[in-house]
């Protein structure tokens, strides 16, 4: 390993995470990470992505870095729920067999409740049925067998009441009718479900995908126009709504954005949290924290553990508009990045959690060591 780069280990305290396994099975072609960050609010959920990595540690890095999101988007949420994330390294569209999910699920078995798994990029209602098999720790599971199926149109929805929350701020009121709204990664299951909230709204849509081929419909459904990969970056509009994969507000992209919002889907959009935020607040760029504006998938998928109920999912997805609203005023009265005041909010709910409990290990031992005296 070269000098500029790091060790596994140094990777995974440099993110502060409780556990990562790291799953093999050579003859079933699986190779895969499971991050669990923290557990302070309850078991680590998190969707199990399908990504051709180009390295395994950069596999790794994806994992951690979705998996600390996790963490502050159920904090940030108020569920009580812990930060993990898996990824399993292959093709999503030609890898994919019952044994290689299956020989997942076993892995997620082995972790005993610490991790529950779900749908996400490059993975399926399917594959969850196929890890649904050796595991009862999965949810986004088939409605038919008691789950809530693909959460993709509930993280649309969040995504879509976080974009009239922003525009609010903005504008002063949260109609979104004639506002240009550019969706990268439109194509994908959150995307189109986010273009059809919109359109409906009244945006005019611009979108973009890298498989082209799926953005045919969404022209002819919500008269989108189609933008190249550079165009995305450089089109002059009042949102940028990216919705497929990290890392795209960085060094590069800040300085060629002509918008006044950026409010998105994917996880993980800043290439480097504290520098790019700034970066966008220097600009006057207001931006929406992906983790807290896409959480309506893991909103739902949450409520599959109470007994789903769709309505209560929806609602609960809906307050996302008021949260963002309070990190929005948390941001101008501290003048902080909008990214330093939402975790703010979620490592205070934390905090706060983790004194309760260890009052109670207290009360508990106390008691304890009175009935044995």
């Amino acid at each position: 390993m070269s000098e500029n780069k790091f060790s596994p280990f140094e990777l995974i305290e440099s993110f502060g995470h409780e556990q990562v396994v790291f799953c093999s099975n050579k003859e079933l072609g699986l190779k895969a990470i499971i991050g669990i960050h923290n557990t302070t609010l309850g078991p680590a959920l998190g969707g199990t992505r399908m990504w051709n990595y180009a390295s395994d540690e950069e596999a790794l890095i994806d994992v951690l870095r979705l998996s600390r999101g996790m963490t502050y988007k159920a904090a940030v949420a108020g569920l009580n729920l812990g930060g993990g994330k898996a990824v399993i390294i292959g093709d999503s569209r030609t890898q994919k067999t019952e044994g290689l999910f299956r020989a997942f699920g076993r892995y997620v078995e082995g972790l005993s409740g610490r991790y529950i798994t779900a749908e996400d990029v490059g993975t399926s209602i399917k594959d969850m049925e196929y890890i649904m098999m050796e595991t009862r720790h999965v949810t986004g599971i088939p409605i038919e067998v008691g789950g809530s199926g693909d959460p993709s149109p509930v993280t649309a929805y969040g995504t879509y009441v976080g974009i009239k929350a922003c525009v609010n701020e903005v504008y002063g009121n949260d109609s979104l009718k004639g506002k240009k709204v550019i969706i990268q990664g439109a194509g994908g299951n959150v995307g189109k479900h986010l273009c059809k909230y919109l359109h409906e709204d009244g945006a005019v849509l611009f979108v973009n995908d890298i498989y082209e081929d799926k953005l045919k419909k969404l022209v002819t459904d919500f008269k989108a126009k189609v933008l190249n990969d550079e165009e995305v970056y450089t089109t002059d509009a009042d949102v940028f709504s990216p919705a497929a994969l990290g890392g795209i507000i960085n060094d590069d992209t800040i300085p060629k954005f002509k918008v006044k919002i950026i409010a998105g889907a994917a996880n993980n959009q800043l290439g480097e949290e504290e520098k790019h935020g700034k970066m966008l607040k220097d600009k006057g760029i207001l931006y929406a924290p992906d983790y807290v504006i896409n959480a309506g998938g893991l909103i739902n998928v949450y409520n599959e553990l109470e007994g789903y109920n769709r309505e209560r999912a929806l609602k609960q997805t809906a307050g996302i508009y008021d949260i963002l609203k309070s990190i929005i005023n948390i941001s101008k009265k501290d003048n902080v990045p909008t990214e330093v005041a939402s975790r703010k909010i979620a490592e205070n709910r934390m905090e706060a959690v983790s004194q309760a409990k260890r009052i109670r290990i207290y009360r508990d031992k106390r008691l304890f060591n009175q009935r044995n005296m």
